[in-house]
């Protein structure tokens, strides 16, 4: 068994000394898969990051870690007759620790002009295992373009009603299925009241959107059991949280989504893409 799996077991006896040594363990873990796949893929890794409840900021004890990246290949990679045909993810096994996998650059700015949802959240991740600098500051520049409003509402619309018939529909619910519905909703709102691209933590947005009462302390208490139990944790139905969930999806479902949806072209992409390609490749050229 591996140092990593042998802590993660001994870490469900609750000692702390054993889980501030996973986390340290994790890290250098990580940074060396970072490694492995530079060297295995012949690629550079611009951008690397935590997604998931780790960035939510309502992990739990023995939530995974979520590794998320953005890569560019040399260019001659790009420049193939096959190139559609080529694979744009790097997947590595999943186990109970990590979760590690990564999108080409070029895929990632296809699906940015579609105002992609998931990465728009990770180019605002508070946990950074490497990056660019200057990468993610003009992806961030390149996000305020082609964000697209109506998009993202749709994405978090089909969400939240696709997760509260899959999980909210019994009796005793997953702690973390709560969250599956309650994020996308309160992004909803964010949307509705035009407050800019969706914060990937959801306390921001909890705080904004919630009002001190008896909703907002039940969430707080959630967050609270969440991050202090197991993944696998259930709790018996909440009335506050499941009356807002219901009222909330009966809202939104006749919504007149009017929301801003721009038309760019592909020119500011492109410019990017170019950029950061040519400099990989002179960097490391073949």
């Amino acid at each position: 068994m591996t140092i990593i799996k042998r802590l993660k077991y001994d870490k469900l006896v609750h000692t702390p000394i054993l889980i501030e040594e996973l986390k340290m363990t994790v890290q250098q873990e990580i940074q060396q898969k970072l490694d492995q796949i530079e060297e295995d893929h012949q690629v550079h890794i611009l951008y690397a990051f935590e997604s998931g409840s780790r960035a939510w900021g309502f992990e739990s004890q023995d939530s995974d870690y979520d590794v998320r990246f953005l890569y560019v290949h040399h260019a001659d990679w790009y420049l193939s007759v096959n190139l559609e045909h080529k694979r744009d993810v790097i997947e590595l096994p999943i186990d109970e620790v990590l979760d590690i996998n990564g999108w080409d650059l070029r895929k990632a700015l296809k699906l940015m002009k579609k105002s992609n949802p998931a990465l728009m959240e990770w180019l605002s991740s508070n946990i950074i295992y490497r990056q660019d600098d200057n990468f993610v500051t003009a992806m961030q520049e390149l996000m305020q373009q082609y964000y697209s409003p109506k998009a993202c509402f749709y994405h978090y619309n089909h969400m939240a009603k696709g997760n509260f018939r899959e999980y909210l529909r019994g009796g005793k619910v997953r702690i973390k299925k709560y969250f599956y519905v309650l994020r996308p909703l309160l992004a909803m709102q964010w949307l509705e009241k035009d407050l800019g691209i969706i914060p990937i933590k959801f306390d921001v947005m909890l705080n904004q959107l919630i009002p001190d009462g008896q909703l907002k302390q039940d969430i707080e208490d959630l967050i609270k059991q969440k991050k202090a139990g197991f993944e696998a944790k259930y709790a018996d139905p909440i009335d506050s949280i499941n009356v807002f969930i219901e009222s909330e999806l009966e809202r939104f479902s006749a919504y007149d989504n009017q929301l801003h949806a721009p038309n760019r072209n592909y020119e500011a992409m492109n410019h990017l893409f170019r950029q950061f390609v040519s400099a990989y490749t002179q960097a490391k050229p073949l």
